[in-house]
This record gives C-alpha cells, structure tokens and sequence, in this order.
C-alpha cells in the first residue's frame, strides 16, 4: 500500500492543507535540511518564493502564515491556532522572525517573502523556493518544495523521480487500484477495512493503530464541538457569518420538529459540516480528510454513523475511517487530491467518494457495494471547479463540503441498495476525474481568476 492512513488524515490548522499544512511542512523539511547540511548556524538571512496556486491564492489560504511560522519551527499538528495568530501578528509587526527559534532574521511580505504570480516551478502548481545567506549575503543553500495536496510535500529530487515516492514495503496486500483491492477481498475473504488494517500492522501493533484511528476520530469529534461553539465573522474581509452555532441552538431547542420533519436528520448532517469547515476556514485545528478544503465530508458522515446508525460502537467508526483511506489512497496514487491540478473534484470529491465507502462498509456493504458507494459518489462530482472567492476557503468550500456529506449518505445508501453490480468502475471513474482534471483550465484550479471567483463583485 503506497499511501499509509496516516499519511491521508493529518492533525493540523486550517485553512488548507496544501497552501497551509503543506507550506509549514515544507519549511520544516528545509530546516532539516540545513542541519544535515551543518548550515544552520550560519543563516543571518532567508527569501522565500511563492509560485503558481500558491502566489495566487496564498494570502487568503494562510500560506504567508504557515511559512512564517514553519520557518520559526513550528509543526502542524502541534500547533495551537490561538498561539499561531499571536505568533504571526508579532512576525507582522515587527518585521522579524526566529529562524528555528533561535537567530532572529528579517522577514517582510514582498522583501523576503515574494509572490511570483505569473510564474511556476516545473512539477506542480504549488511549488515554493527556499533560499538562505550568510552574514556577507552569499549564498548558503536553495532548495524547492512542492504542496501537492493533503499536506504531503516533495522536495523538487523526488517530483521529477519517476518511481513512487510514498512507498511503504512489506505490506502483505499491495493494491495498486480498485480491481486489485478487490482481488485481495475476494481471495482471502475479508472486506475493504481489514486489508487497511493488516496492512497498516505491518508498521505499527494493533494497539497502535487502533489508538491511532481512535485518535483522528476524536480530533474530528473536538472539531465539530468547538465549530458549534463558535460565532462571529470568519476572518479574510468577506465577512462570512459563521452559521453552526446557531443551526446547533434550533435543533436543539426545537426537538419536536424532529418528529414532524424526516428530513431532520440532514440538518443533523448539515451542521457537522458547517462547524467543521468554519473551523478549518478560521485557523482551527481540523482533521486533513484527505485536505482541509474537504475536511468536513467524512467527519460529518462519520458523526451521522456514531448518532443516527443504531449499533454504531468504535470498532465501526474504526472500519468506516479504514475503509475511506483504502479509497483515497487509490486517488493519491492514481490521480491526485489537490484542487490546483484537480479542481475540487480533487478535494470534496474525493472526500465524498471516501466517504460514502466507508459508510456503505459500515452499514453492511459487501467490498463490491462499498467500491459501488465510492463511484457513484465521485461519478457525481466530476468536473467540479475551485474557484474560492477572494481566495479565501469560505464560499463555495463550507456549503460544497455539505453537499459533499450529503451525497456521501445517498450514494452509499443507494449502492446497498443494488448487489454490487455497476456499469461504471471506480478505478474508470478515478482515470476520468484525472482527465479532467488535465484538461480543466487552469483558472478554475484553485486560482481564484474564474468561476464565482471572478463572477462575484467583492465590496
């Protein structure tokens, strides 16, 4: 298996994982690099470069924070958001940063920090440039990174490397695609979950990835609970309302519509989504499920499994997330999960397709049901364009992420519905989201310059 659960969900801050995680990451692996290299002690200076998605949109996505703050040395999933403004406010204010926490070095957006907007690096549209100096100004080291969605990051050595980066050796179930997932299912008879779950024991004992998966489940829970806590405007000048709170206060104060409207249980769905990718668009700490431009989808169906699926107990919640890493797996190695070389059919489109597996596994789906789940699910979202206005991750990203959750639910209701049987395979329909994501302009790919990006008239 090539892309390991815990390579797809990553604890980190919003707004996005590939112009926020993936930055912040990638200027830690820099730092690393300059002590391997015996360098670090003597950077009195360092420039950063933004190319392509991430010049363009990367003011609105966090990106100039997530730099600043990674050049400081601070990790993702450790970071807190709070800490993380105040962190940011003073490197703003002052004009200067601790590189590693230690050398104070200046750093100014547009000296230091520079945007290259009409440019970009050969291997992928978020591609950034590290580059540091003496105490005379020469040169020390350079080094080029690129974000390639989810928060994975490779250095420009192992984008242009033909052979598989991401390999983890030794797995007893291999799967390249759908149709050898489904071999390995139907030879030894176990579902989708447990050739993730062998597989993922190869590196770590039971106990530890079951501790591990509990945990990303309880991150997306904290997630949901603080987003319906929350009010006020999110940040970014478009002056979003956040809307969980008080979508929380209704439906817990009026119990009784429950009973008059069946629906009910999607405004149920609507709100954990809501409160996730508020979270997300304001800095909060979310789950990258697989990007944080998607990363209310799953939690939100996975919420709706614990609290409206009768039995649902943490061996389900277990299964469902192992079954989505299975299917989001086969789009990272396949395809691709960023929305600058997708658009969002890369992000709330695989997220969906994610999760309507992982349901349709826990509500009883056969491994060919739970495959069937995953491709009417993206089979609906294909050619779905990013075009975040303003290029912040607000509008369409919180709204889209609901959609996303509710087709979730019904693709995989309607996939039990059938024995598994579909015309359309989902490694077909993983080949044509690649193809169009290929042939999608470039300005609908996480660019802000088309769609409601260039449509809506900002005040």
């Amino acid at each position: 298996m090539s892309v390991s659960l815990f390579d797809l969900f990553k604890i980190g801050i919003g707004p996005s994982s590939s112009h926020t995680v993936g930055p912040m990451r990638a200027a830690r692996r820099f730092l690393d690099r300059l002590d391997a290299r015996g360098l670090k002690s003597a950077v009195a200076a360092v420039s950063v470069e933004l190319y392509g998605s991430l010049a363009l949109t990367g003011v609105g996505h966090g990106t100039d924070k997530a730099v600043m703050l990674g050049l400081q040395g601070a990790r993702p999933d450790q970071l807190d958001p709070d800490e993380a403004e105040r962190a940011y406010a003073q490197i703003s204010e002052t004009g200067e940063l601790a590189f590693d926490g230690g050398r104070v070095v200046a750093f100014r957006d547009g000296r230091e920090l520079v945007f290259r907007r009409r440019d970009r690096l050969p291997y992928h549209p978020n591609g950034l440039r590290f580059i540091v100096f003496d105490d005379v100004g020469a040169e020390l080291d350079r080094a080029d990174y690129y974000s390639v969605g989810g928060g994975f990051v490779l250095s420009a050595g192992e984008a242009g490397d033909e052979t598989p980066v991401l390999k983890n050796a030794g797995a007893p179930y291999e799967f390249v695609d759908a149709d050898q997932l489904l071999v390995h299912c139907d030879g030894e008879g176990l579902a989708i979950a447990d050739i993730v779950l062998i597989n993922e024991e190869t590196w770590r004992s039971r106990a530890e990835v079951r501790a591990g998966i509990l945990s990303i489940r309880d991150a997306m829970v904290a997630s949901i609970e603080r987003g319906c806590r929350m009010d006020g405007c999110l940040p970014g000048g478009l002056k979003v309302k956040r809307r969980a709170k008080q979508l929380y206060q209704d439906l817990v104060h009026r119990p009784e519509q429950g009973l008059r409207d069946p629906l009910t249980t999607l405004d149920w769905v609507n709100l954990y989504a809501l409160a996730v990718n508020e979270e997300n668009a304001a800095g909060g700490r979310v789950v990258t499920a697989p990007t944080n431009g998607a990363a209310s989808v799953i939690p939100a169906v996975l919420a709706y499994y614990e609290r409206f699926v009768p039995g649902a107990n943490d061996e389900g919640s277990v299964r469902l997330l192992a079954t989505t890493a299975a299917i989001g797996a086969l789009y990272k190695q396949n395809a691709s999960i960023s929305a600058a070389e997708m658009g969002c059919q890369g992000e709330v489109g695989v997220a969906c397709s994610m999760a309507a597996a992982g349901l349709a596994a826990v509500l009883g789906g056969a491994p060919r049901q739970v495959e069937n789940a995953a491709e009417i699910a993206m089979e609906y979202n294909l050619g779905l364009t990013c075009d975040p206005i303003g290029g912040l991750v607000q509008i369409p990203c919180i709204e889209r992420n609901t959609m996303g959750a509710i087709k979730a639910i019904n693709a995989a209701r309607l996939a039990l519905k059938g024995d598994g049987t579909h015309f359309v395979s989902l490694d077909q329909v993983i080949e044509t989201m690649r193809q169009t994501g290929e042939d999608m302009s470039e300005k609908y790919k996480e660019t802000a310059l088309g769609g409601l990006a260039a449509n809506v008239t900002l005040c």
